[in-house]
Parts: C-alpha cells; structure tokens; sequence
C-alpha cells in the first residue's frame, strides 16, 4: 500500500499513531487492530454529547433565525419521509446532521470540531442502535421534533432536558443485554 500511494513508512506510522490517539485503532505488537468501544466508552462518549449538547442547546433557545428554524425543519421533515423506508444509512446521516446543525449555529468552532470527533468515533455505534433497534429511527423522529420545539420556542429547560433524554434512549438500547 505505501508503494502504491507513494507515502513514506513515516507519514504512515505518524497516521497510524494518531488514529490511535483518537481512539480509533490499537496498535500491539501483533500489529494494527480497529478498536471497538467498550461499553464504558459508550457511556462515557453519550455523558460528554449529553453535557456538551444541553449547553448548546440552551444557548441557542429562542435565538434562532428564520433561516436556521427553516433548515431544522427540513432536516426534521427528511426524517419523517425517511421513517417509512427505514433506510438506516439515511437516518445515521439525518441524525448526524440534526445534532451538528445545533453545534453549527452556535458558532462555535471548536464546540462543531469536538462534536464531530465525537459523531466520527461512535458513528458505528449510532448505526448499531438502529441495527440492533430498527424502530430506534422512527422513535427518535418525535424526540428530535420535541427538541426542535422546544429550542424555538426558547425553552431553555425543556430543550436540555428533551436532548438529555433522547441521548439516554439511544446509550440503554446499546448497553441493555441484548434479547
């Protein structure tokens, strides 16, 4: 692979190195291994997004733009149309972007940048939830409109409140026992 790319053996190890700094690979003396999160780092990751995205969110309640208010509720109504396909890839991405959009109109860069590291590092758990709970997607439908409402309205204690549960729900389907 380095020969073929043209990438020198320490721009690789250096990549390598930070992927596992990121928390995405381990690497052992056996060699390079995708690391898979612990139950701890699940909860762990769910604890920083539910601090992280009630500061957000009570920040931003009742300071939206029109235009703002306008793009979640487009992200809003691609999520209703996307509850009957059940397309799972779709509702991770629908997903993604629903929280982001928050971070985004925050303006707060490094506040977008932590979120996205965080999005990245459990986008493979997001998308287990929906595997392993099919309906996790249509549920989370209401919860996200619940918490768009209460955002516009500028409900400082509900929007925290209604993001803190909806990031609940998601971490007890992934560390409940599976049935």
């Amino acid at each position: 692979m380095v020969g073929r790319l043209r990438l020198g053996a320490t721009l690789v190890r250096k990549a390598f190195e930070r992927l596992e700094h990121e928390g995405f690979v381990t690497i052992g003396p056996l060699g390079t291994r995708i690391r898979i999160p612990s139950s701890r780092d699940i909860a762990d990751q769910y604890e920083i997004r539910a601090a992280l995205e009630a500061f957000v969110l009570r920040s931003l309640a009742g300071r939206l733009t029109p235009a703002q208010v306008a793009r979640l509720r487009a992200n809003l109504d691609a999520q209703k149309a996307n509850r009957g396909a059940r397309d799972g890839e779709r509702g991770v991405a629908l997903d993604a972007e629903f929280h982001l959009l928050f971070c985004e109109f925050f303006g707060n860069q490094e506040v977008l940048r932590v979120m996205n590291q965080l999005r990245e590092k459990i986008h493979r758990v997001i998308s287990q939830v929906y595997a392993l709970n099919p309906d996790r997607m249509a549920d989370s439908y209401p919860e996200h409109c619940a918490i768009a409402d209460a955002v516009i309205r500028g409900d400082t204690d509900l929007a925290a409140t209604r993001i803190e549960e909806h990031l609940e729900a998601g971490k007890q389907i992934l560390l409940s026992p599976r049935r």
